[in-house]
């Protein structure tokens, strides 16, 4: 049975997940304002949790250090329709799967050793060809 309900999490799943903790990424979100108008909204910070790997829609927790001094964190399901894409700048090395510590400290303090996006392979496909792939899969086990 349980291998049946992660079998069916990775089925609903709609972008490869090969995010950690310590990746920047920018996290381009869908903006209603009124009725008609829709924009995207750009969030550029640190991965420092991600919860929830082994469900159909992780959640991570990415957060920034704003204008003035100020910590902004955002919790988001990856998975969302009101998330666009989630692009990745650069990783960190961290030894931690949760990096809370952050919070505490100062940026100079942190002092992280990062390699760019272009040097680290992902393989992330666009959400359209994994439904694709998900749709063939169920007509297999269909047949079955």
């Amino acid at each position: 049975m349980h291998n049946k309900i992660i079998a069916f999490n990775k089925s609903q799943r709609t972008v490869n997940e090969d995010y950690r903790a310590g990746d920047v990424v920018k996290v381009y979100r869908k903006i209603k304002e009124g009725k008609n108008k829709e924009r995207i909204q750009v969030f550029e910070g640190m991965i420092i949790s991600i919860k929830g790997k082994q469900s159909s829609s992780p959640m991570i927790t990415v957060r920034k250090v704003s204008k003035g001094g100020y910590g902004v964190e955002i919790i988001i399901p990856i998975n969302s329709p009101n998330i666009d894409k989630v692009e990745l700048i650069k990783r960190a090395k961290v030894r931690r799967s949760k990096l809370y510590y952050t919070r505490d400290k100062s940026a100079k303090a942190l002092r992280f050793n990062f390699t760019d996006a272009k040097d680290i392979k992902i393989t992330e496909t666009p959400k359209n060809e994994i439904k694709e792939e998900n749709k063939t899969e169920k007509v297999i086990e269909d047949k079955k």
